[in-house]
């Protein structure tokens, strides 16, 4: 049974009040008219409907000055249940904006139970999101644990209502009893009672909360394709300026060279055909140079064993002398889109040159599949691992966005797991369009 502290002396001096205001009337009206008429021996049936009528009239100004004076005397504001669902009804249908609804029911839930502190929590992308509590500095910020009852298992004297609305949680209504101070039949009645007509409130504050998740994750989506679209052009930049170097003081100087010699054979021809002879047989060597050199920078920009025989062939080829062994598990993958098939190249050799070079293992496993209309690649060392992706980046310098802009230029996912010493998985999961899709 909950002690009667100040606020339930003001309950009893406001209902104590009423019933003065009703024996007064009923005196005044029945026994003193009674008596004016002479007719005191039997109540008069006109002066008892007259005096019913002053109390209907009466009651609810008489119900305000008592529990005006009740809290002006024990100095709290005596609020009482009926009018908690009064305000409350006007808060959910009083034209409110969205956002202010939490504020002003979490206020009256405080208010109508005379708790040390109440909140309400929201359902947003699945977990539960404090959205109002009053007061703020009182409030405990870990989620509640709703239980039989009203119950709260999150700590002692707190209580917790799940909200529903058709049968779906949309949050939770929770408070802290004050100290050795129960709530009361009536206000446990309060408190369930306004949880169950908060479940409309709460949808759409919810919905409204939901898209607001999902408008900042879409804004972060989009700065992270940016930064990825900006890294890649610097890096189609940087190779592009290497393809230059490259081309300019290899194949370009061979083929320079090369006809130069073909100039001096045509004109010694004439005049020292031995040495002409000699100059346009060693020309030979410079042009299988010229085109081994070629060659070379052709594998660099796009792979041949990728676009003859497949990713898993190519991966295969290009592991063959790592110095960490890498074992390739083909598991029934399937030829991919030429742009989906490069990007996957490429991020399975940035992931496995991290491997080698910072997961000290002893072996990286590539493996290969097509499912779910996609297509997968996991890449899986058995070294050191790291406790956290950041520690990780710091270590691997540009590897993990280099993997990262790969795999999002054709609209993947990137998902990095690892704990201290069980090594770590990479796995880039790109969406197919079936060929028979294609227009």
């Amino acid at each position: 049974m909950r002690p009667t502290g100040d606020g339930g002396r003001a309950r009893v001096v406001a209902v104590a009040g009423l019933a003065v205001f009703v024996v007064a009337v009923y005196v005044v009206v029945v026994v003193g008219g009674g008596a004016l008429l002479g007719t005191t021996s039997t109540p008069s049936l006109p002066l008892s409907v007259a005096a019913t009528a002053v109390v209907a009239l009466g009651f609810e100004r008489v119900r305000r000055w008592t529990q005006a004076g009740a809290a002006l005397l024990f100095g709290r504001g005596g609020t009482s249940p009926y009018d908690v669902l009064s305000r409350f009804s006007e808060t959910v249908t009083g034209g409110y904006a969205t956002e202010e609804l939490p504020d002003r029911m979490v206020r009256l839930l405080a208010e109508g139970t005379d708790a040390q502190w109440a909140q309400v929590w929201l359902m947003v992308q699945d977990r539960l999101v404090l959205a109002a509590s009053w007061p703020d500095a009182a409030a405990a910020q870990d989620p509640p644990q709703p239980a039989p009852e009203a119950g709260d298992l999150s700590g002692p004297g707190r209580r917790a209502v799940t909200v529903r609305h058709g049968g779906q949680v949309y949050g939770v209504f929770r408070l802290q009893e004050r100290d050795g101070i129960a709530l009361t039949s009536v206000e446990e009645r309060l408190f369930t009672g306004l949880a169950a007509q908060a479940g409309l409130v709460l949808r759409l504050v919810g919905l409204r909360a939901e898209l607001a998740a999902r408008h900042h994750d879409l804004r972060e989506r989009a700065a992270e394709l940016q930064l990825s679209r900006e890294r890649l052009i610097a890096a189609q930049d940087d190779e592009r300026r290497r393809l230059e170097r490259d081309i300019h003081d290899g194949a370009q100087q061979h083929l320079v060279a090369l006809a130069v010699n073909l100039r001096l054979v045509e004109a010694v021809a004439g005049k020292d055909p031995a040495r002409a002879a000699g100059i346009l047989g060693a020309q030979a060597d410079a042009a299988r140079e010229a085109i081994e050199t070629v060659s070379r920078l052709s594998r660099g920009m796009y792979p041949r064993h990728l676009a003859d025989s497949g990713l898993a062939a190519a991966l295969g080829a290009a592991v063959a002398g790592t110095a960490v062994p890498v074992a390739v598990v083909d598991e029934d993958s399937e030829r991919l889109p030429e742009a989906v098939e490069a990007a996957l190249y490429f991020f399975t050799m940035e992931a496995v040159q991290n491997a080698a070079k910072h997961s000290n293992g002893s072996m990286i496993t590539v493996r290969l599949t097509t499912a779910g209309g996609a297509g997968h690649v996991t890449v899986v060392d058995d070294g050191v691992g790291f406790a956290s992706l950041d520690a990780r980046a710091a270590g691997c310098g540009a590897g993990l966005s280099n993997m990262q802009d790969r795999i999002d230029t054709v609209g993947g996912t990137l998902l990095v797991d690892s704990a201290p010493g069980l090594g770590t998985r990479v796995t880039a999961t790109v969406p197919v369009v079936p060929a028979d899709c294609v227009v």
